[in-house]
């Protein structure tokens, strides 16, 4: 009986140690956001690194996931993109599905979904092992991050207030992602810098 509930034991330290190391390794707010290189829809590594000095925007992406139709389908996340693009950011969308899940497409695919969509991204990069989405503890779709020209992450968290798959919220919805923004070129602290994220969850292999 000692032998079973010490091995328990031993488990459940591990299980605890290997939990806490994750929750370690994630994106801290106020911290360098980890660098990273991914290689975007035409097989070309792209890395945070090259964007040093600009404002950078990360978007997990899911165009199989309602809550993403619903941005997209309505223009609403084109819109910010552009925004966002127009007041110096970069804005690199992510996608973390795994080969055979929800959201994989291959770069060929891609390119056909953005012209379909119509996007202002940047860049569509691929994380397949879902490797970069855990190192930034990217839990749904859309999940959005704002990094601060400085190299730290400034915010983390939903697209807005409206968690919900309805178009029709978004015209009253606030945003997140462009307050973040605003307030930092305006030389203010971010007023939300954490906020819970809404959607599908990724679907990491």
């Amino acid at each position: 009986m000692r032998k079973l509930f010490g091995g328990l034991a031993f488990v459940c330290v591990l299980a605890t140690a290997w939990l806490l190391a994750l929750h370690a390794q994630e994106a801290e707010l106020g911290k360098a956001a980890p660098d990273f290189s991914l290689e975007d829809m035409d097989g070309k590594p792209r890395s945070l690194s090259e964007f040093k000095d600009k404002f950078v925007v990360l978007e997990w992406v899911n165009h199989g996931c309602p809550f993403v139709k619903k941005h997209y389908d309505s223009g609403n996340m084109q819109a910010l993109q552009k925004d966002m693009k127009d007041k110096g950011a970069v804005w690199l969308s992510i996608c973390s599905s795994a080969e055979g899940k929800q959201g994989h497409f291959s770069g060929e695919e891609w390119e056909k979904l953005n012209q379909e969509k119509g996007t202002n991204a940047d860049a569509v990069l691929l994380d397949p092992d879902g490797a970069v989405g855990k190192s930034y503890g990217a839990k749904t779709t859309p999940h959005m991050f704002v990094i601060h020209p400085n190299g730290t992450l400034i915010y983390k968290g939903a697209m807005d207030d409206k968690p919900s798959t309805d178009r029709a919220d978004i015209k009253s919805a606030q945003n997140f992602v462009r307050l973040a923004m605003d307030q930092s070129l305006a030389g203010r602290n971010v007023r939300y810098p954490l906020t819970r994220p809404y959607g599908c969850s990724v679907k990491y292999k």
